[in-house]
């Protein structure tokens, strides 16, 4: 074998390891944000704190990645698509693990709403988490399959996120106006709900990641063209 070959074989195999890595976190981190809405629907107050406490396995998980990305670059000098596919590597496990941050966060706030009165506006909730879990397997579907098209289809469903995130808060501020006894539990559902709001943001940077792994086209900022 050239050392050309060999070269790019070593290569390849970092590559595809690089992407296992990627793979896990994002299975390791989805498998958070669920536990997260599940306890809140459950009042499982267990649960959320082992929850907090695997933040470490998430917080590890991008320290590895970060090494194997760093290392790639060091000393297999990669172009062209392998380039952008370790480029977007790193911005895309800096909010993987931002999004295992917000579940944390979100577990963090099941105490509060099991020992708590609860709102009504809160039954919306688990819809609004649903739809935001749709979009972290839809993007790490994207990833997998390098499918600009369906990271588009995530990227569109963010405002939609916003939206609800904003008409929930509303309506959880109107439940505390009539009820001060609802302040607290209402205060730590706004935080939830805003947490929830944030990763479906971190999903739809993710999204466009993959356009730009796809296609070579940044399209963070389109208003700056």
């Amino acid at each position: 074998m050239s050392a050309k070959n060999h070269i790019s074989a070593a290569l390849e195999q970092e590559l595809a390891f690089l992407k296992t890595q990627i793979l896990d976190m994002a299975d390791l981190v989805g498998t958070q944000v669920a536990g997260a809405v599940a306890a809140m629907v459950s009042g499982a107050v267990e649960s959320a704190k082992a929850l907090v406490a695997n933040d470490r396995r998430v917080n590890r998980a991008e320290l590895a990645i970060d090494e194997r990305c760093i290392r790639i670059l060091a000393l297999q000098q990669p172009a062209a698509s392998d380039l952008r596919f370790v480029a977007s590597a790193l911005k895309i496990v800096t909010d993987l693990e931002r999004i295992g941050d917000l579940a944390a966060k979100m577990a963090e706030q099941v105490p509060v709403l099991s020992s708590a009165p609860t709102l009504g506006a809160s039954r919306s909730l688990p819809a609004m988490a649903a739809e935001v879990q749709r979009m972290l397997r839809d993007v790490l579907d994207a990833f997998v399959e390098v499918d600009p098209a369906k990271a588009e289809t995530v990227i569109a469903v963010d405002p939609r996120v916003g939206a609800a995130t904003r008409h929930l808060i509303e309506r959880i501020e109107t439940e505390m106006m009539r009820d001060p006894t609802l302040v607290r539990p209402g205060v730590a559902m706004i935080f939830f709900a805003t947490h929830i709001e944030r990763i479906a943001a971190h999903a739809t940077n993710v999204a466009e990641m993959v356009i730009y792994l796809a296609r070579g086209q940044d399209v963070r900022h389109p208003h700056l063209d």
